[in-house]
């Protein structure tokens, strides 16, 4: 029989409370579900309890012990005469209404069995049914919470996590908290008060007895504590497998297309099946512990029943200190006990896993976001006269990727970034939008640092269209509303119009209403990248950002696409990183960067009359068109 690792319910608590003290706060909004429990779990134990203490009414009745008839009501007298005087009174409760008769005697008892046991099992659904609310609204809440600290994270943070990982922490680990937390409720409250409410009833009937079970607990709880020591480690082995072939999952749908074109199937294969066989490994190691702990918390409750039978069957046939009656009660109550001590076992295992599950739910939780509003900052809704990068160094590692990079662009006029790969260009476009935080120097936007504005309000100054056209597995309206909400049908239409998408967009089988598959993988390149600039004209923004928006398309979609960019920045501010540089001869001013550094700067015909580092890019270009 065992009631908690090492007899200490308030020793696991603290263990458990050690990351689970952070997520019960989750559980404040459901407080009234949670008292409804309580409530519940109270009277489940307590007509439980009761329905076995009414079976020794029905023994009696049944082996015919009341020898002789009661015709008074008893009176208590003293605290030794208690269990005589409750069975004395419910012996002469009966004998008035069966006026003697067993048949009738039996009947009434058998109806007082039944009525606790309905009691004990409507408690037992009232218990469940708030439990359901509150673990269900736990759960809500929790992958809220981790979603939004997800999209609240900066781009930082995911280059060097895995995104199945951060899945897996969404999915399976919450889950494992809830159950984890659902056994907390039961640890605390349904199963103790059971014991409790037994071990009470227990004394009642005979101290002498009970005080004799209570020896061989000790060694069962000891016993039953070895188990679980190593389960929190197990379990955080599991779920960071886990999380690796989530990964492994994820990286091969996003890359389908290479695996099958460099034939490469197999060596996705080995890195899934490895990641799973080692998720195997780990979860049988994990579950046959757990699985061990049932079984032997049950064998050694039937063992220490078996001594009670020895002990107990003694005082029944040698000394009669005993009546038969009463032992057989007692036995019920001392088998009662190992339900609720078995559920305490279990929850105690579920507890150190849900610890494994809680500590990697609460890194996404705790992760400081490293770029945060500033308290005063403010919230800018307009652009007036100029954005000002001033004396920029950046670094996303060890060495500086741009470098003491300055520049000025008033309103309405477009600055043009070129330059070989790796020369910095998008970066500028990232430390503009805040995508991360600058390290010396600072971009002003009508004199005011971009640290000293809100996110939300900078970025609503600001549309970006990058490289790769991110859409979304939806309708090509709401992939465009994701720039304006409330977007009328005009105002989208006119919007396409301006990317050059109207003609193409009308002809799909269900018009703005045609869902364009995951990533919009059912249209072609081209229109994928006019849907990115409808969706940023439909913004309407001060300020337009195009991160090499041209860079990826055929000669025919670039035409289009870049027909469309020109319409959309007329009468713009706009930052252009530009890989093909005929998109951006008219730009009012066009900076070259090498290695970080700004190398030459001017308009086309001026940078081409240096016969510099433009001129041998544009050179290079039109040798290789």
């Amino acid at each position: 029989m065992y009631l908690c690792p090492k007899l200490n319910c308030r020793g696991l608590l603290i263990y458990c409370m050690n990351y689970f003290k952070k997520i019960i706060r989750f559980a404040k909004p459901y407080k009234a579900y949670a008292v409804g429990n309580i409530i519940a779990n109270v009277f489940y134990a307590l007509f439980g309890a009761l329905s076995f203490m009414a079976l020794i009414p029905m023994i009696r009745v049944l082996f015919d012990e009341e020898t002789e008839p009661i015709t008074e009501k008893p009176v208590y007298t003293n605290l030794a005469d208690a269990k005589d005087f409750v069975f004395d009174t419910l012996a002469f409760h009966i004998q008035s209404y069966s006026k003697d008769d067993p048949s009738v005697a039996l009947l009434i008892v058998i109806g007082l069995v039944v009525t606790l046991f309905f009691l004990k099992n409507i408690s037992n659904y009232a218990a469940l049914y708030f439990v359901t609310f509150l673990r269900n609204g736990v759960l809500k809440d929790l992958r809220n919470a981790l979603y939004k600290k997800t999209i609240q994270l900066p781009l930082s943070h995911y280059s060097e996590k895995r995104k199945g990982d951060t899945i897996a922490r969404i999915t399976s680990d919450v889950l494992e908290i809830q159950h984890s937390f659902l056994s907390i409720l039961e640890l605390l409250v349904r199963e103790p008060l059971t014991i409790i409410f037994t071990i009470i009833f227990m004394l009642f009937l005979s101290a002498k007895l009970t005080l004799f079970v209570f020896v061989f607990i000790p060694i069962s709880g000891f016993i039953i504590s070895l188990i679980g020591k190593s389960l929190k480690s197990k379990s955080d082995l599991v779920q960071k497998e886990q999380g690796h072939f989530l990964s492994v999952l994820e990286e091969t749908l996003g890359g389908l297309k290479i695996i099958k074109g460099f034939n490469a199937e197999s060596i996705f294969m080995k890195k899934f099946s490895d990641s799973t066989k080692r998720f195997f490994d780990f979860s049988n190691t994990l579950l046959n512990r757990q699985n061990l702990a049932s079984p032997t918390s049950e064998f050694l409750g039937i063992a220490v029943i078996a001594v009670l039978l020895w002990y107990g069957g003694r005082m029944v046939l040698l000394d009669d200190s005993l009546d038969g009656a009463t032992f057989i009660g007692f036995m019920g109550f001392a088998y009662n006990i190992l339900t609720p001590a078995k559920g305490i076992s279990k929850a105690s295992y579920n507890i150190k896993k849900g610890n494994a599950a809680a500590e990697r739910v609460l890194q996404i939780l705790e992760t400081e976001n490293s770029i945060k509003d500033s308290k005063d900052a403010v919230n800018k809704t307009s652009f007036d006269s100029n954005l000002s990068i001033k004396n920029l160094f950046f670094k996303y590692e060890d060495e500086y990727v741009v470098k003491n990079f300055s520049a000025k662009l008033p309103k309405g006029q477009t600055l043009a970034l070129v330059g070989q790969s790796g020369s910095g260009k998008s970066t500028i476009a990232n430390l503009i939008t805040r995508f991360y935080d600058i390290e010396k120097g600072a971009i002003t936007i009508d004199g005011i640092n971009i640290k000293d504005i809100t996110q939300n309000s900078l970025r609503g100054l600001m549309g970006l269209v990058t490289q790769d056209s991110i859409l979304f597995n939806d309708t090509v309206e709401e992939n465009l509303k994701i720039g304006k909400p409330d977007a009328t049908n005009e105002e989208l239409e006119n919007a396409l119009k301006v990317a050059n998408a109207y003609d193409f967009v009308t002809n799909l089988p269900k018009g703005l209403q045609t869902n364009i598959g995951d990533s919009g993988n059912k249209l072609s390149g081209g229109q994928k990248q006019r849907l990115s600039i409808a969706r940023a004209v439909l913004k309407n923004p001060p300020i337009m950002i195009l991160d090499e928006a041209t860079s990826a398309l055929d000669t025919e979609s670039e035409q289009l696409v870049q027909e469309a960019l020109e319409n959309m920045m007329r009468n713009r501010t706009s930052v252009v990183i530009a890989h093909r540089l005929s998109t951006i001869q008219s730009a009012d001013r066009i900076i070259v960067m090498q290695d970080g550094e700004i190398v030459e700067q001017g308009k086309h015909a001026d940078l081409l009359s240096q016969n510099g580092m433009y001129k041998k890019l544009v050179d290079m270009q039109s040798f290789q068109e």
